[in-house]
Parts: structure tokens; sequence; C-alpha cells
């Protein structure tokens, strides 16, 4: 049988986000929006939704007195990041 897909890593814009955040560890709320082509307020609602998972740490600060939001994936997320790829490639590979 086929082994089931994490239903949170499974939507588009989250995959995107840890895609992007594993490959460069920690970035910025403006990197995923301009990377991704979200709008502020659809990445907002998913990034809450990785935070809450345990998937990403999300740090809210001030840079030259412009409110910073900052993203990172933690453990948890890679480890469930890397069992989404393996299941994805056990479809592939039936």
């Amino acid at each position: 049988m086929f082994e089931e897909l994490d239903p949170l890593l499974h939507q588009q814009l989250r995959l995107a986000v840890m895609s992007l955040l594993i490959s460069v560890q920690e970035a910025e709320f403006t990197f995923l929006r301009e990377k991704t082509g979200a709008t502020a307020g659809n990445l907002s609602v998913q990034i809450t939704k990785l935070k809450d998972a345990g998937y990403i740490e999300v740090t809210k600060g001030y840079k030259d007195n412009f409110p910073q939001t900052l993203c990172k994936i933690t453990s948890l997320g890679l480890t469930a990041f890397e069992n989404y790829v393996n299941a994805l490639e056990k479809y592939i590979k039936k």
C-alpha cells in the first residue's frame, strides 16, 4: 500500500516554505514571500500552521527600525520533510 503523506506538508505553499528553509536554514518573511510569490496574508497563515505543528520557529523583532520576521526549520520539521520525501519516492517507485 501507499504510505500516507503528511497533509500539512502536502499543501503547495507550505511545501515551498519548507523546501526553501531546508536550503537556507533561516529566512526572513520577505524572502519567503518573494520566492514563493504568495500574498503576505496567505504566507502568514501557512507559516502559522507550520509553527503550530512545531515544524518551524518564528522569531519577530526589528531590523533598522522595521519589523522583521525570521523563520527557521526545526529538527521536527526536518524529520517530517525527510519522511514526506521518502513517502513520495515510494509512490514513484510503485
